[in-house]
């Protein structure tokens, strides 16, 4: 029998760990977000996650191989086709995604949004692909005049509904993209159905907090669900809750940023029984990587870093901590849109074998088996666990 009763796994939004085989088949040839960074910065300095042998994965400037790593360490390739967020964190959670979900180039056919149109009794503006916060500024002035919502798109599989706060109140804006999110089935199932409320004035305006996030459900049962169907606890933070569409999750809380990501997170391990803490933390992806910040990426990655030393205090004896990613967002290089790379994997908690070498894991999906045999719930049907190679020698 496991001793390990409860996992925190803190999935480190888009900080990738150098490019896939496969990375030029979606024009990520080069890229590693944390490497990139650590070069073109002239280092990086993580001393917590170096302790726990990040440095120990791949070569990051700054930030050296631990002689002793505190945690078990190794890298992730991502067995599913696409480089998004939703279909990274399902496969986290047991499920591979065979086929990419639908991307729009040019925008949205425009059958499908004269009959969002018709379903919002709006017009609406924009319907192309543009960073967000240039379309607001493109847009948000006619917006403010028309009271028409913005809807634009990325490189990712996503249908995003910017609005001005004053013009369309949040909740209005929920409510249309609850709409958007029910017509966007079949064909047309994206991922993602993206609120993006914003305030100010024009040359001024600032997206606020309080995105949503309207996923595809999964395909399939995830580990989450494994979890609860055995009368334990599902905590999600940040917008795990989104992602999985409301799916396997017992407690969700919603965050404005990294550090009330941790805050959380600290609070659930307080309070949460046996089961699984999920967390996400988006800022190093939005605020960050979209933007090809790389001085505001590595900052926040040294915020984080700060408060990974309160995260190891406050496990218990039968807890394990997981770091991972969901995909790279390089910023250093001329996209901005996410990256095709391996993602970090570490493993640290007192039952963990520290400085283990797991390799390179052939899919994300390792995780969610591994999070299954140490709890003693139905496995997802994709992932080899790792359960015994993590095991601490008696």
């Amino acid at each position: 029998m496991s001793e390990i009763e409860r996992v925190i796994l803190i999935v480190l939004d888009s900080v990738g760990i150098g490019a896939l085989p496969d990375a030029h088949l979606y024009g990520d040839e080069g890229s590693d977000t944390l490497g990139n960074m650590a070069r073109e910065l002239g280092g990086l300095h993580l001393p917590h996650f170096q302790k726990l042998g990040l440095g120990n994965i791949h070569p990051i400037l700054g930030v050296p191989a631990a002689v002793s790593p505190l945690a078990a360490y190794g890298r992730m390739a991502e067995a599913s086709a696409g480089k998004d967020t939703t279909i990274g964190h399902w496969e986290i959670a047991g499920v591979i995604s065979r086929y990419p979900m639908p991307t729009y180039p040019h925008g949205f056919p425009e059958e499908l949004i004269a009959e969002y149109e018709r379903r919002i009794g709006r017009k609406v503006l924009g319907n192309y692909p543009a960073s967000g916060t240039v379309i607001i500024e493109e847009l948000g002035p006619e917006h403010m005049r028309t009271g028409y919502p913005i809807v634009y798109t990325s490189a990712d599989s996503v249908f995003q509904v910017a609005a001005h706060e004053e013009i369309i109140p949040v909740e209005e804006l929920y409510r249309i993209c609850r709409i958007a999110r029910e017509m966007l089935t079949g064909e047309h199932n994206v991922g993602r159905v993206i609120a993006r409320p914003f305030i100010g004035q024009p040359g001024a305006f600032q997206r606020t907090d309080r995105r949503r996030d309207f996923s595809a459900a999964p395909p399939e049962p995830t580990l989450l669900d494994h979890i609860v169907q055995a009368g334990k606890t599902v905590w999600a933070v940040g917008k795990i809750e989104d992602i999985f569409a409301g799916q396997g999750i017992t407690h969700a809380v919603h965050t404005h940023d990294n550090m009330d990501g941790v805050d959380k997170t600290l609070e659930a391990m307080a309070k949460a029984g046996p089961g699984l803490i999920f967390t996400n933390l988006v800022d190093f992806d939005m605020v960050y990587g979209h933007r090809n910040n790389v001085q505001g990426y590595a900052a926040a990655l040294q915020d984080v870093d700060a408060r990974v030393p309160e995260l190891m205090a406050a496990l218990r004896r039968e807890d394990v901590l997981i770091f991972t990613a969901d995909h790279g967002c390089d910023p250093t290089t001329p996209s901005t849109d996410h990256s095709r790379e391996y993602v970090p994997l570490l493993v640290y908690g007192e039952q963990i074998q520290a400085g283990v070498n797991l390799g390179t894991r052939d899919t994300f999906a390792d995780v969610g088996a591994t999070i299954a045999d140490w709890l003693g719930v139905q496995p997802p049907k994709n992932g080899q666990s790792m359960a015994k190679e993590l095991q601490k020698r008696r």
